[in-house]
Protein backbone atom coordinates (compact mmCIF):
# COMPACT_ATOMS: atom_id res chain seq x y z
CA UNK A 1 0.00 0.00 0.00
CA UNK A 2 1.46 3.35 -1.12
CA UNK A 3 -1.04 5.70 0.51
CA UNK A 4 -2.82 6.61 3.72
CA UNK A 5 -5.99 8.25 2.38
CA UNK A 6 -7.53 10.61 4.96
CA UNK A 7 -9.92 12.63 2.79
CA UNK A 8 -11.67 11.97 -0.57
CA UNK A 9 -9.86 14.94 -2.16
CA UNK A 10 -6.58 12.99 -1.86
CA UNK A 11 -7.77 10.84 -4.78
CA UNK A 12 -7.20 13.80 -7.12
CA UNK A 13 -3.56 14.07 -6.03
CA UNK A 14 -2.39 10.48 -6.34
CA UNK A 15 -1.91 8.00 -9.17
CA UNK A 16 -3.85 4.98 -7.84
CA UNK A 17 -1.68 2.19 -9.24
CA UNK A 18 1.65 3.98 -8.89
CA UNK A 19 4.47 2.41 -6.92
CA UNK A 20 7.41 3.88 -5.07
CA UNK A 21 10.73 3.17 -6.83
CA UNK A 22 14.23 3.50 -5.40
CA UNK A 23 16.32 5.86 -7.51
CA UNK A 24 19.61 5.53 -5.60
CA UNK A 25 20.87 4.35 -2.22
CA UNK A 26 23.99 4.01 -0.10
CA UNK A 27 24.18 7.52 1.36
CA UNK A 28 24.52 8.60 5.00
CA UNK A 29 21.65 11.14 5.22
CA UNK A 30 20.26 12.78 2.09
CA UNK A 31 18.47 16.13 1.99
CA UNK A 32 17.83 19.24 -0.07
CA UNK A 33 16.65 17.94 -3.47
CA UNK A 34 16.37 20.67 -6.13
CA UNK A 35 15.30 20.14 -9.74
CA UNK A 36 16.60 22.42 -12.51
CA UNK A 37 13.75 22.51 -15.04
CA UNK A 38 15.66 23.88 -18.03
CA UNK A 39 18.85 21.85 -17.62
CA UNK A 40 16.92 18.79 -16.46
CA UNK A 41 18.97 17.62 -13.50
CA UNK A 42 18.48 16.93 -9.80
CA UNK A 43 20.91 18.21 -7.16
CA UNK A 44 20.82 16.95 -3.57
CA UNK A 45 22.93 16.90 -0.41
CA UNK A 46 24.30 14.07 1.69
CA UNK A 47 24.71 16.03 4.91
CA UNK A 48 26.61 13.48 6.97
CA UNK A 49 28.60 12.39 3.91
CA UNK A 50 29.71 16.03 3.39
CA UNK A 51 28.95 15.94 -0.33
CA UNK A 52 26.46 17.16 -2.91
CA UNK A 53 25.37 15.03 -5.86
CA UNK A 54 23.79 15.56 -9.25
CA UNK A 55 21.64 13.17 -11.28
CA UNK A 56 20.18 13.37 -14.77
CA UNK A 57 17.55 11.05 -16.25
CA UNK A 58 19.42 8.21 -17.89
CA UNK A 59 22.32 8.28 -15.42
CA UNK A 60 22.96 4.95 -13.76
CA UNK A 61 23.85 6.70 -10.50
CA UNK A 62 24.20 10.28 -9.23
CA UNK A 63 27.70 11.75 -9.48
CA UNK A 64 29.55 13.91 -6.97
CA UNK A 65 28.86 17.56 -7.65
CA UNK A 66 30.64 19.25 -4.74
CA UNK A 67 32.86 17.77 -2.03
CA UNK A 68 33.43 18.80 0.66
CA UNK A 69 30.09 20.58 0.86
CA UNK A 70 30.49 22.02 4.38
CA UNK A 71 27.65 19.70 5.46
CA UNK A 72 25.26 21.30 2.98
CA UNK A 73 21.55 20.83 3.58
CA UNK A 74 18.82 22.78 1.75
CA UNK A 75 19.12 23.78 -1.90
CA UNK A 76 17.00 25.86 -4.26
CA UNK A 77 17.29 27.77 -7.53
CA UNK A 78 16.63 31.45 -8.09
CA UNK A 79 14.95 32.87 -11.21
CA UNK A 80 18.33 33.10 -12.94
CA UNK A 81 18.95 29.39 -12.42
CA UNK A 82 21.66 29.86 -9.80
CA UNK A 83 21.90 27.29 -7.02
CA UNK A 84 21.51 28.55 -3.44
CA UNK A 85 22.65 26.29 -0.61
CA UNK A 86 22.51 26.24 3.19
CA UNK A 87 25.75 25.05 4.81
CA UNK A 88 25.61 23.59 8.31
CA UNK A 89 29.34 23.52 9.03
CA UNK A 90 29.96 27.17 8.15
CA UNK A 91 26.57 28.66 9.12
CA UNK A 92 26.40 30.21 5.65
CA UNK A 93 23.92 30.69 2.85
CA UNK A 94 25.86 30.60 -0.42
CA UNK A 95 25.08 31.03 -4.12
CA UNK A 96 26.87 29.20 -6.92
CA UNK A 97 27.73 31.70 -9.64
CA UNK A 98 28.02 31.02 -13.37
CA UNK A 99 31.82 31.03 -13.15
CA UNK A 100 31.80 28.34 -10.44
CA UNK A 101 32.60 30.66 -7.55
CA UNK A 102 30.55 30.82 -4.36
CA UNK A 103 29.07 34.07 -3.09
CA UNK A 104 28.30 34.23 0.62
CA UNK A 105 24.83 35.74 1.08
CA UNK A 106 24.52 35.34 4.85
CA UNK A 107 26.66 34.07 7.71
CA UNK A 108 26.30 36.50 10.65
CA UNK A 109 23.81 38.74 12.42
CA UNK A 110 25.94 41.61 13.62
CA UNK A 111 28.98 40.00 15.23
CA UNK A 112 27.18 36.73 15.97
CA UNK A 113 27.29 33.69 13.72
CA UNK A 114 24.02 32.27 12.43
CA UNK A 115 23.00 28.92 13.91
CA UNK A 116 23.06 26.61 10.89
CA UNK A 117 20.90 27.61 7.90
CA UNK A 118 18.73 24.66 7.02
CA UNK A 119 16.12 25.14 4.30
CA UNK A 120 15.74 27.89 1.73
CA UNK A 121 13.39 29.32 -0.90
CA UNK A 122 13.44 32.26 -3.31
CA UNK A 123 10.39 34.23 -4.45
CA UNK A 124 9.87 35.84 -7.85
CA UNK A 125 11.05 39.27 -6.71
CA UNK A 126 14.38 37.79 -5.64
CA UNK A 127 13.70 37.72 -1.90
CA UNK A 128 15.42 34.82 -0.14
CA UNK A 129 13.81 33.17 2.89
CA UNK A 130 15.58 30.59 5.04
CA UNK A 131 15.25 28.78 8.35
CA UNK A 132 18.06 28.77 10.92
CA UNK A 133 17.76 26.05 13.60
CA UNK A 134 20.49 24.51 15.74
CA UNK A 135 20.56 21.06 14.12
CA UNK A 136 23.72 21.82 12.15
CA UNK A 137 25.63 22.56 15.36
CA UNK A 138 25.32 18.95 16.46
CA UNK A 139 27.37 15.88 15.51
CA UNK A 140 26.39 13.90 12.38
CA UNK A 141 24.32 16.75 10.93
CA UNK A 142 27.07 19.33 11.23
CA UNK A 143 29.94 20.48 13.41
CA UNK A 144 29.46 20.52 17.18
CA UNK A 145 29.88 24.03 18.55
CA UNK A 146 28.21 26.47 20.91
CA UNK A 147 25.35 28.70 19.81
CA UNK A 148 26.05 32.40 19.18
CA UNK A 149 22.48 33.61 18.72
CA UNK A 150 19.89 33.42 21.48
CA UNK A 151 17.04 32.30 19.18
CA UNK A 152 16.17 29.98 16.31
CA UNK A 153 14.23 31.73 13.60
CA UNK A 154 13.19 32.50 10.05
CA UNK A 155 15.20 34.98 7.98
CA UNK A 156 14.77 37.14 4.90
CA UNK A 157 17.32 38.59 2.48
CA UNK A 158 15.74 41.31 0.36
CA UNK A 159 16.92 41.89 -3.22
CA UNK A 160 20.10 43.99 -3.22
CA UNK A 161 20.33 43.79 0.59
CA UNK A 162 23.75 43.21 2.10
CA UNK A 163 22.55 41.40 5.21
CA UNK A 164 19.87 38.96 6.31
CA UNK A 165 17.19 40.05 8.76
CA UNK A 166 15.15 37.88 11.15
CA UNK A 167 11.39 37.93 10.56
CA UNK A 168 10.31 35.38 13.21
CA UNK A 169 12.13 34.26 16.35
CA UNK A 170 9.58 32.19 18.29
CA UNK A 171 10.48 28.69 17.10
CA UNK A 172 11.84 25.63 18.85
CA UNK A 173 13.25 24.20 15.61
CA UNK A 174 12.26 26.05 12.40
CA UNK A 175 12.72 23.86 9.38
CA UNK A 176 10.89 23.60 6.05
CA UNK A 177 9.31 26.62 4.41
CA UNK A 178 7.38 27.43 1.24
CA UNK A 179 4.97 29.92 -0.30
CA UNK A 180 1.72 29.48 -2.17
CA UNK A 181 1.77 30.03 -5.94
CA UNK A 182 0.79 33.70 -5.59
CA UNK A 183 3.51 34.20 -2.94
CA UNK A 184 1.00 35.88 -0.63
CA UNK A 185 1.28 33.18 2.04
CA UNK A 186 4.41 31.85 3.73
CA UNK A 187 4.36 28.49 5.51
CA UNK A 188 7.04 27.46 8.03
CA UNK A 189 7.10 24.23 10.01
CA UNK A 190 8.51 23.61 13.48
CA UNK A 191 9.99 20.14 13.83
CA UNK A 192 9.80 19.90 17.62
CA UNK A 193 6.29 21.31 17.84
CA UNK A 194 5.12 19.01 15.01
CA UNK A 195 3.13 21.68 13.22
CA UNK A 196 3.03 24.10 10.29
CA UNK A 197 2.46 27.84 10.73
CA UNK A 198 0.94 30.26 8.22
CA UNK A 199 1.86 33.91 7.58
CA UNK A 200 0.35 36.50 5.26
CA UNK A 201 2.94 38.22 3.05
CA UNK A 202 2.43 41.79 1.80
CA UNK A 203 3.61 43.11 -1.55
CA UNK A 204 6.68 44.64 0.11
CA UNK A 205 7.64 41.37 1.81
CA UNK A 206 6.39 41.99 5.34
CA UNK A 207 4.77 39.08 7.17
CA UNK A 208 1.97 38.89 9.72
CA UNK A 209 0.05 36.16 11.49
CA UNK A 210 1.88 32.94 12.23
CA UNK A 211 -1.01 30.87 13.57
CA UNK A 212 -0.85 27.09 13.42
CA UNK A 213 -2.06 25.91 10.01
CA UNK A 214 -1.84 22.12 10.46
CA UNK A 215 -0.45 19.38 12.69
CA UNK A 216 1.72 16.49 11.49
CA UNK A 217 0.12 13.29 12.77
CA UNK A 218 0.16 9.57 12.12
CA UNK A 219 2.20 6.42 12.49
CA UNK A 220 5.61 5.67 11.04
CA UNK A 221 8.94 7.43 10.97
CA UNK A 222 9.27 11.06 9.97
CA UNK A 223 9.02 14.61 11.29
CA UNK A 224 8.06 18.05 10.00
CA UNK A 225 11.00 18.85 7.74
CA UNK A 226 10.94 19.47 3.99
CA UNK A 227 7.87 21.35 2.74
CA UNK A 228 6.57 22.72 -0.57
CA UNK A 229 3.35 23.90 -2.20
CA UNK A 230 1.98 22.55 -5.45
CA UNK A 231 0.49 24.68 -8.23
CA UNK A 232 -2.99 24.40 -6.67
CA UNK A 233 -1.74 25.66 -3.29
CA UNK A 234 -1.89 22.36 -1.46
CA UNK A 235 0.84 22.10 1.17
CA UNK A 236 3.11 19.03 1.08
CA UNK A 237 5.26 18.30 4.13
CA UNK A 238 7.33 15.39 5.35
CA UNK A 239 5.99 13.77 8.49
CA UNK A 240 5.16 10.42 10.05
CA UNK A 241 4.98 7.82 7.29
CA UNK A 242 6.40 9.84 4.42
CA UNK A 243 5.01 12.93 2.65
CA UNK A 244 1.78 14.39 4.03
CA UNK A 245 -0.55 16.54 1.90
CA UNK A 246 -2.86 19.30 3.18
CA UNK A 247 -5.53 21.36 1.46
CA UNK A 248 -5.09 25.16 1.30
CA UNK A 249 -7.43 25.25 4.31
CA UNK A 250 -5.23 22.96 6.39
CA UNK A 251 -7.26 19.76 6.02
CA UNK A 252 -5.11 16.61 6.10
CA UNK A 253 -5.79 14.84 2.79
CA UNK A 254 -3.43 11.89 3.09
CA UNK A 255 0.09 10.54 3.19
CA UNK A 256 2.32 9.14 0.45
CA UNK A 257 4.06 6.30 2.26
CA UNK A 258 7.83 6.01 1.75
CA UNK A 259 9.95 2.99 2.87
CA UNK A 260 12.53 5.07 4.77
CA UNK A 261 12.30 8.10 7.05
CA UNK A 262 11.90 11.01 4.66
CA UNK A 263 13.51 14.41 5.22
CA UNK A 264 12.65 16.26 2.02
CA UNK A 265 11.29 16.04 -1.51
CA UNK A 266 10.68 17.94 -4.73
CA UNK A 267 8.95 17.44 -8.06
CA UNK A 268 11.01 16.64 -11.15
CA UNK A 269 10.59 15.88 -14.84
CA UNK A 270 9.40 18.02 -17.73
CA UNK A 271 5.89 18.15 -16.28
CA UNK A 272 7.00 18.30 -12.63
CA UNK A 273 4.73 15.41 -11.76
CA UNK A 274 7.30 12.96 -10.47
CA UNK A 275 7.80 13.24 -6.72
CA UNK A 276 11.37 12.49 -5.63
CA UNK A 277 12.18 12.11 -1.93
CA UNK A 278 15.41 12.22 0.02
CA UNK A 279 14.83 9.49 2.57
CA UNK A 280 17.67 8.72 5.00
CA UNK A 281 20.05 6.57 2.90
CA UNK A 282 18.07 6.59 -0.36
CA UNK A 283 16.17 8.55 -2.97
CA UNK A 284 12.70 7.37 -4.05
CA UNK A 285 10.33 8.42 -6.83
CA UNK A 286 6.59 8.09 -7.43
CA UNK A 287 4.36 9.72 -10.06
CA UNK A 288 1.66 12.07 -8.74
CA UNK A 289 -1.24 14.10 -10.17
CA UNK A 290 0.05 17.42 -8.88
CA UNK A 291 2.51 19.88 -10.35
CA UNK A 292 5.13 21.45 -8.14
CA UNK A 293 5.14 25.23 -7.75
CA UNK A 294 8.37 26.64 -9.19
CA UNK A 295 10.03 29.88 -10.30
CA UNK A 296 10.95 29.06 -13.90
Amino acid sequence: MQYDIRHPDFEAVIVPDATVSQLATGYEFVEGPAWHPTEGHLTFSDIAGDAMYRWRPGDAMPSVFRQPSHKANGNTYDAAGRLLTCEHATSRVVRLEADGSLSVLASHFGDKELNAPNDIIVTRDGTIWFSDPLAGRKPFFGVERDQDLDFQGVWRIRPEAETAEPVARDYELPNGLCTNAEETVLYVNDTLRKHIRRYDVTADGEISGGAVFAELTGAGEGVADGMKCDAEDRVWCTGPGGVQVFSPDGVSLGVILIPEKTANFTWMGADRRTLVTTSSTSLYTIPVNATGHHLF
